[in-house]
């Protein structure tokens, strides 16, 4: 069998192409005897930088969790003065609860005549508030007392809007309007949906 000239060509292009093939294959394993070297990404003093930044934050730590300790403790004491309810309207009738018998410990005792209670509206981001507004007939002593035996209360009450009529002179006493508003959770408060259309 005798080979052509077409297929010598052939066996030379492929002995050839197998050649190309070895070599590169060659070049490009790892051997035992070949390592390669990579450059650090850091260099050992900024590794020792980010080291010593990394130890002075883990020493404020402690301090850190002291102080968040601390003001949780404060909140917690501060939250105590929340009127806790299930709802805004019980809220709202416990806050009127603690009006009237101020009202009623006055000496002598002030008579509640009308009450509107307030829609409950947030107040921050955190808590709520509830408000009712209370009219009432005194003088100024009686006003004066009521206002700080209200502050006095263990919840977190205060007076926000207080309007005066005309004076009885010969009672020496006037009809005042008084709101009085109190911190709640946030969830008694109803979420408003929608925007305002106009």
């Amino acid at each position: 069998m005798t080979i052509g000239e077409r297929d010598r060509r052939a066996l030379m292009a492929l002995g050839g192409a197998v050649a190309l093939a070895l070599i590169i294959w060659i070049g490009t394993s790892p051997s035992s005897s070949s390592v390669k070297v990579v450059a650090p990404v850091e260099s050992p003093d900024q590794v020792e930088k980010r080291l010593d930044k990394l130890r002075q934050t883990a020493a404020t730590v402690p301090a850190k969790e002291e102080i968040y300790k601390q003001v949780s403790h404060e909140l917690a004491e501060r939250e105590k003065g929340m009127i806790l309810a299930d709802t805004a309207a019980q809220a709202q009738a416990r806050l009127l609860q603690i009006v009237r018998t101020v009202a009623q410990n006055q000496a002598p005792p002030l008579e509640v005549r009308q009450v509107e209670l307030s829609q409950p509206k947030s107040f921050g981001d955190a808590y709520g508030e509830v408000a009712v507004s209370i009219t009432v007939d005194c003088r100024t002593d009686q006003l004066v007392n009521f206002i700080s035996f209200l502050s006095a209360q263990p919840e977190l009450l205060s007076t926000e809007d207080i309007r005066f009529g005309l004076a009885n002179m010969k009672q020496k006493s006037m009809p005042v309007r008084l709101t009085i508003a109190a911190i709640v959770p946030r969830k008694l408060i109803p979420e408003k949906k929608g925007g305002i259309a106009f």
